[in-house]
């Protein structure tokens, strides 16, 4: 972070700078919200939480060398530099919105029903080619993690990719007006987070709230092969630019577009690339499945917008490789994991099946439940058991009370292998006794399943 004074710190606040004895220009040089990862000069946030409060924690944090703490109330006992406030949580996005309004940075935006994670990494796979880019971390990506993510910004930062993720109406103006977008891009407009959102309508409603706070002279960057997003003919009076396969255009040209998509077993797959006013070029890319090729196209198209070359978008796609729990393919010494259980909906849900009926031998795909589908979850349950059919998959575990849905709907409509338990650990002990060398294993569910578990069992194999 940018060296920032304690008054500046405050002002951007809106707080009140008590017990600073003339050390108004004392200079914070970061800021943390675990007083375990504070080093010297550090801002320290008392967060209050489900399980702790971090009011706890002032008087170890001045003790080890924070700069100041920000705090809604005053520890007893604590003499140091305190930044009083009405809500700390509050003043660690107004900090963020400040903070980043006093850099040049350029910021990429990113939301969406799927993908936002692996698109935020595509794209700063491309950027890296010309600029030098900060992205998201981890899942970074919240009301708490995205001020995190834009304190990390240094002077020397030219892009900023920034992932952000909501569930309910109003969160995403809270984080745009904190990132400020100068490109906002929306990847899809799926089927998650309906038990506040309600319908697919209400999830377009909730993303494009972004576009509140995107800049004036700032670009809508959408996938044109969604319907939703299809919808949307105008941005603060600028048209949209559409990314998405030649298949789906329908008579309207997307801006950046792909097509003749060609799988090349586990490892890789190769699609064609039509960029405007280029000649056709072919990509390869090292990830699987049809959403991939979507994050790579989306990739390409702010690479345009900022101006990379053909050369240098082809040359960060190239150069992308897929990260833990987001189709990630392991090769241990007797099987091929593909680890897939970051989080799950209906659609990454097939399509994990559909990269899994790439490969070769016994296929096995374990399943658990999905999360946050509302009303209709156990209808999308049994809708991904009917998909399930269509593919070639030898063999199904599937753990959860939603999965006996899965289970009720491909009951008696094959004579594929398929095991249900209530449980993940009842799945598992099963599992490992059922897999062989040479097996190809699918792993997947939502993250509240714990299914990473899984892997590292696999793994040990």
């Amino acid at each position: 972070m940018k060296e920032l004074t304690l008054q500046e710190i405050s002002e951007a606040c809106r707080g009140t700078l008590l017990s600073v004895q003339g050390q108004e220009q004392k200079k914070a040089t970061g800021v943390v919200i675990d007083n375990r990862k504070l080093t010297e000069g550090d801002l320290f946030f008392a967060l209050s939480g489900e399980r702790t409060d971090g009011h706890r924690f002032v008087e170890k944090a001045l003790a080890d060398g924070a700069a100041a703490c920000v705090v809604e109330r005053i520890p007893e006992k604590v003499t140091g530099p305190l930044i009083l406030v009405r809500s700390t949580r509050q003043a660690l996005m107004d900090l963020a919105g400040w903070y980043r309004q006093i850099l040049s940075v350029k910021v990429v935006g990113i939301s969406g029903s799927v993908g936002k994670t692996s698109t935020k990494e595509t794209i700063a796979a491309v950027l890296s080619e010309k600029y030098r880019v900060l992205k998201t971390e981890g899942n970074f990506n919240n009301e708490i993690g995205l001020p995190l993510t834009i304190f990390r910004l240094e002077e020397e930062h030219e892009i900023a990719v920034l992932e952000m993720g909501i569930s309910d109406f109003g969160e995403m103006s809270r984080l745009a007006e904190v990132a400020r977008p100068d490109i906002g891009v929306i990847t899809n407009i799926g089927i998650c987070h309906l038990e506040n959102l309600k319908t697919r309508d209400g999830i377009l409603k909730a993303k494009t709230e972004m576009f509140d706070y995107l800049a004036a002279d700032g670009t809508a960057i959408l996938n044109g092969g969604d319907d939703k997003l299809r919808t949307v003919r105008e941005v603060n009076g600028k048209k949209p630019v559409f990314f998405g396969l030649k298949e789906e255009e329908k008579g309207e040209t997307f801006d950046v577009s792909g097509g003749n998509v060609v799988p090349h077993g586990l490892k890789e797959l190769t699609f064609s690339l039509y960029l405007p006013g280029v000649e056709v070029r072919d990509v390869t890319l090292h990830a699987l499945g049809r959403h991939n090729v979507y994050n790579a196209l989306c990739a390409a198209a702010v690479g345009v917008t900022l101006g990379l070359t053909p050369d240098e978008i082809a040359a960060g796609l190239a150069k992308y490789r897929t990260i833990a729990g987001r189709s990630n393919i392991i090769e241990t010494e007797t099987l091929t994991i593909i680890d897939d259980c970051y989080n799950a909906n209906p659609v990454s849900m097939k399509e994990a099946l559909s990269i899994l009926d790439l490969a070769e031998g016994r296929k096995i795909a374990v399943l658990g439940d999905m999360g946050e589908l509302g009303d209709g979850e156990k209808e999308l349950h049994r809708e991904v058991g009917s998909f399930f059919l269509t593919t070639s998959v030898n063999t199904v575990f599937l753990a959860g009370k939603l999965m006996k849905e899965f289970m009720d709907e491909i009951k008696g409509k094959t004579d594929k292998t398929a095991y249900w338990y209530e449980t993940r650990e009842e799945m598992t002990r099963a599992l490992l006794d059922y897999v062989k060398p040479k097996d190809t294993v699918l792993v997947k569910a939502s993250h509240f399943m714990e299914f990473p578990e899984i892997v590292e069992e696999l793994k040990s194999i």
